[in-house]
């Protein structure tokens, strides 16, 4: 079977625990100290039948976004990534940003997404019913609401923010053999470069976000894959800076002065 060959395409719909009042898009906690709720998965479409009113299954396949529109979904933050843990199934989501949340005409904040000009992003923590992953319906949480510690509107899934590390514009997930979760990012919208960070997901230290790594000026970090003993990550488009050209190059990673910036593969090794 290949992805979409059959079966039924679902759509989420995310429903706040919290009076829609305590959300004002300044990223202020509700009252219940969380930013969680429930879900529902919504059909769209199974085989050749569309569940989305005037439109066709094949107009359904081809412009998912309009019918999810159409059929109820929650408008996210821009979703980049989404994986699910392999220790415990819980789901998580990299939502990078949206600069445009609350803007005229585009959708407000919501419990899910919570703060107007999102440009930092979050991390959506989600769990099937039952642990079921064919479930129709899910709870939720938000396991951080990204950006300058210091700044009120950031969470950490409850954990002291004078002790975590500031990150911005998460892109990309994965677990190591312990389930923790490692987040590379997309974006430097703290003026720092982009990088690697982990978080444990589970007892006193959920939530203690700490860089790993920082990759070149101007790239993304792509990937990335954790083992035992060694982490794989992929800085991607070094250099792309505002005015940069050949002749002027943002970065001269990885070959050094004199060269033009290139993606590659970087394996850091446990010692």
């Amino acid at each position: 079977m290949r992805l979409l060959d059959e079966g039924t395409l679902y759509v989420a719909k995310f429903t706040g625990d919290s009076p829609a009042a305590e959300i004002d898009g300044a990223g202020k906690l509700p009252s219940d100290g969380e930013f969680d709720g429930t879900g529902e998965w919504i059909p769209l479409a199974t085989g050749n039948v569309s569940h989305v009113p005037g439109m066709t299954a094949a107009e359904v396949y081809a412009f998912t976004r309009l019918a999810a529109d159409k059929a109820g979904a929650t408008k996210m933050d821009r979703p980049e990534d989404v994986e699910p843990s392999p220790r415990t199934g819980r789901v998580y989501v990299a939502l990078t940003n949206n600069s445009h949340r609350g803007a005229t005409g585009k959708a407000g904040p919501d419990e899910a997404n919570p703060r107007k000009g999102n440009k930092h992003g979050h991390i959506l923590e989600l769990e099937e019913q039952r642990g079921d992953a064919a479930a129709k319906s899910f709870r939720w949480k938000l396991l951080l609401v990204c950006g300058d510690p210091e700044d009120p509107s950031t969470y950490f899934a409850g954990f002291d923010k004078s002790r975590v590390s500031p990150i911005s514009c998460p892109d990309n997930v994965a677990f190591d053999e312990h389930g923790n979760l490692w987040i590379a990012t997309d974006g430097a919208a703290l003026g720092y470069h982009d990088g690697l960070f982990a978080v444990p997901l589970k007892g006193a230290e959920r939530g203690h976000v700490k860089q790993f790594l920082s990759i070149p000026k101007g790239a993304e970090c792509c990937g990335p894959i954790i083992t035992r003993d060694r982490i794989l990550v992929a800085p991607q488009h070094p250099g792309e800076t505002t005015g940069a050209t050949a002749e002027n190059p943002g970065s001269a990673w990885p070959d050094g002065p004199g060269k033009l910036p290139r993606p590659s593969v970087v394996a850091v090794w446990a010692d």
